[in-house]
């Protein structure tokens, strides 16, 4: 018995049981990209891809609804303290096994970030939140990072749903949490928004190899 609560004791939570068990996978992926030749390479990113964008939107997203938000929250653990919005989208992304400067990204504007990781990008000025839902719908299933006049998050477009994953500095005490991007929200109001599919060759080629991104920008890879 006293060796059971032992191991209960010591074992990992399940947050960090998931991360753990995404590094190794990465690392197969790194293996397997390196033994292919060049037609091969291309399906490995392709399963890459499609692998990521499972891990962070059916796993790592939903660990961290409810975790609330606070202007200085860095907390780098599901639930418990609060998150910043910019804090959110790095911790999530490094979480997911990119490698990134968390704290100086997440004190950063998200353009020049955005524009840096993501491959897509469109701009809307004084346009109308649908005019985002239609882009999105016609890109696509993905994963894309949204900044805003003054917040920063993600658009998760899956089975031809889309919704807004962010921490919400509207509702302080929920905090993270998935909605309409046509909803009561930072996004629908804001003015000035910048759209950018996350999960490019590029950056999916990045993270199987274990590059820094702080080396990387994306318009020098294409």
């Amino acid at each position: 018995m006293l060796l059971l609560l032992a191991a209960l004791i010591t074992q990992p939570p399940p947050y960090t049981t998931l991360k753990q068990r995404i590094e190794a996978d990465r690392l197969r992926f790194t293996a397997r990209y390196a033994s292919a030749d060049s037609a091969d390479r291309i399906a490995v990113v392709d399963s890459a891809r499609n692998y990521l964008f499972d891990r962070i939107t059916l796993d790592i997203l939903p660990a961290w609804y409810g975790t609330p938000w606070d202007f200085n929250g860095t907390t780098r653990t599901p639930g418990t303290g609060t998150i910043a919005c910019g804090y959110f989208v790095n911790t999530v992304l490094q979480d997911a096994g990119f490698k990134l400067p968390r704290i100086k990204w997440s004190q950063m504007a998200a353009e020049p970030i955005t524009v840096k990781l993501c491959h897509r990008i469109k701009r809307f000025r004084d346009r109308p939140v649908s005019d985002v839902i239609t882009y999105i719908q016609t890109q696509g299933d993905g994963l894309y990072k949204v900044g805003l006049d003054s917040h920063v998050g993600f658009i998760v477009a899956r089975n031809g749903i889309v919704r807004f994953v962010h921490s919400n500095y509207y509702q302080r005490d929920i905090g993270v949490m998935s909605e309409p991007l046509d909803g009561n929200n930072p996004l629908a109001h804001s003015r000035y928004r910048i759209v950018g599919s996350v999960l490019g060759d590029a950056l999916v080629i990045a993270w199987i190899t274990g590059q820094d991104l702080n080396t990387f920008d994306v318009r020098s890879e294409n």
